[in-house]
């Protein structure tokens, strides 16, 4: 450009274009160019010729696979490391990995697949928004699978956490309740998931339960429920589920009691608030504040999470509830209607007024049937309390050469039966186990996890048929163990 302002200001000044020419060493033609040119703004850049690919024998065929997927799950679709897998495998396509992905992002663009495009949401002070995800826990010393509740405030992105061992309505009206107690006020509004636990959706609606819309009146917040699969309209809560799990379940937590863990945790979380927040040149708890000036005041009593129900006791007094799990009362209540209300984490049997409490447990969640009564109820504590194994109904329940096997073990050993136990009796229930226990010690002399497992798999699945004897002799002469001969 410099050398395109001294051809012009020599050329307005009368010089030969000669003379120009051979001072800039460039020819008569520029000068005349550059010299007689009307306009010199900067043009935007030409489009690329597209040069020829080695895709563009099989541009038909991948943007074919591309738009049949639109028909499908989102999360099984063509990514391009499959595009490219199934070029090369199915049709023997000499193409890199690189050159698919270029043109499979290309295509998407063209075909209308591409990334998607998020709004930059500006959130108010006193919004919350509530979601679950899943973290390892030992529990008493049961390795299992639990949801945690997070809530997140996306003015001042701090975030607060709890675990529970469900996801129904008691344990989503339970998370919010138990954040709201702890920060002292109550967000003008809270943004749900998909309605997970709290009702079900239908068409563009959400039908929720009785005991959600009581919890949302007794605390007054307004809420609204994302559309599926828009986890993007909830991102900050996202993001700190995955940074809670990160942070406060590495390594696995060990927990023996989860309602005094989860009083830890609020402040735990809490604290990982603690770094400036982007954008705002404020710190996140200074943010908080203002969150807090927000909400609404909490009400003169905390929201009992709690659905009330009957059932009627069987001739040895015990309640089910779930269709699965039974829960004892006294052989007095045999044959009566109970009332039983189900919170959280515990169940209490009521009689038929509601007023007075006969019986009172932990609340069971899982597949597995269970029953209070039932002396895998008591492994879990046993296995961690081995003083007490004797005296325990779990043993006192075992068939006799398995009592007497387990009982002449060393303390190390009667450990591991106790944990082999709780852990099958947790995936199987104590019939199944028990029976597996006793199949493997008759038929190997031990009880260890692995041999419990195969004998409970055997129960379940039958002894193996084949239509011709099986001869094992040739397996023994290649493996030595038998001569040739």
């Amino acid at each position: 450009m410099d050398r395109v302002d001294s051809i012009r200001k020599k050329y307005r000044r009368g010089e030969p274009v000669a003379a120009i020419a051979r001072e800039l060493g460039v020819s008569r033609d520029t000068v005349y160019k550059y010299a007689r040119m009307e306009d010199l703004s900067p043009e935007p850049p030409k489009a690329r010729k597209r040069k020829p690919s080695k895709m563009d024998r099989w541009a038909p065929l991948v943007d074919q696979w591309l738009t049949d997927d639109s028909g499908e799950n989102r999360k099984q679709r063509h990514t391009a490391h499959r595009v490219w897998r199934r070029l090369v495998d199915e049709c023997g396509a000499d193409v890199s990995e690189q050159t698919v992905r270029r043109y499979v992002r290309e295509a998407r663009l063209r075909l209308g697949g591409g990334p998607d495009c998020f709004l930059d949401l500006d959130w108010p002070a006193g919004v919350a928004q509530v979601d679950f995800g899943h973290a390892t826990f030992v529990v008493r010393g049961t390795r299992r699978e639990m949801p945690y509740f997070v809530a997140s405030f996306p003015y001042s992105n701090v975030g607060l956490a709890q675990v529970f061992p469900g996801e129904n309505a008691e344990c989503v009206c339970q998370g919010p309740g138990n954040v709201f107690e702890f920060v002292g006020g109550v967000p003008t509004r809270v943004v749900f998931d998909n309605a997970t636990g709290v009702g079900r959706r239908v068409c563009d609606g959400v039908r929720t339960t009785k005991l959600f819309e009581a919890c949302s009146a007794h605390y007054g917040f307004e809420y609204r429920f994302c559309n599926p699969y828009s986890g993007h309209e909830k991102g900050s809560v996202e993001n700190k589920v995955g940074t809670q799990r990160r942070n406060l379940s590495v390594p696995v937590p060990r927990v023996w009691d989860v309602d005094g863990h989860d009083e830890r945790l609020l402040g735990r979380s809490r604290d990982m608030s603690r770094k400036e927040r982007h954008g705002k040149g404020r710190s996140e708890p200074e943010l908080f504040e203002d969150d807090l000036a927000a909400m609404l005041a909490l009400p003169a009593r905390p929201f009992e999470c709690v659905e009330h129900g009957r059932a009627r006791a069987d001739k040895k007094g015990k309640v089910r509830v779930d269709g699965r799990h039974w829960y004892s009362t006294s052989p007095e209540c045999a044959g009566r209607e109970m009332v039983v209300g189900l919170w959280a984490t515990r169940v209490a049997v009521t009689g038929d007024d509601g007023a007075v409490v006969v019986a009172e447990h932990a609340r069971a969640y899982g597949d597995a049937p269970t029953d209070t009564t039932d002396p895998a109820s008591q492994l879990p504590l046993l296995a961690n309390r081995l003083g007490a194994w004797r005296e325990g109904r779990a043993g006192a329940a075992l068939p006799d050469d398995l009592r007497d096997h387990i009982d002449a073990l060393d303390r190390r050993g009667l450990g591991e039966a106790a944990g082999c136990m709780r852990d099958q009796c947790a995936l199987s229930g104590w019939d199944a186990t028990v029976r597996a226990a006793s199949a493997s010690l008759r038929a190997s002399g031990r009880t260890g996890p692995s041999a419990v497992a195969l004998a409970v798999s055997r129960a379940e699945t039958g002894e193996v048929s084949y239509d011709e004897a099986v001869g094992l002799a040739e397996y023994d002469r290649l493996t030595g163990v038998v001569a040739d001969g």
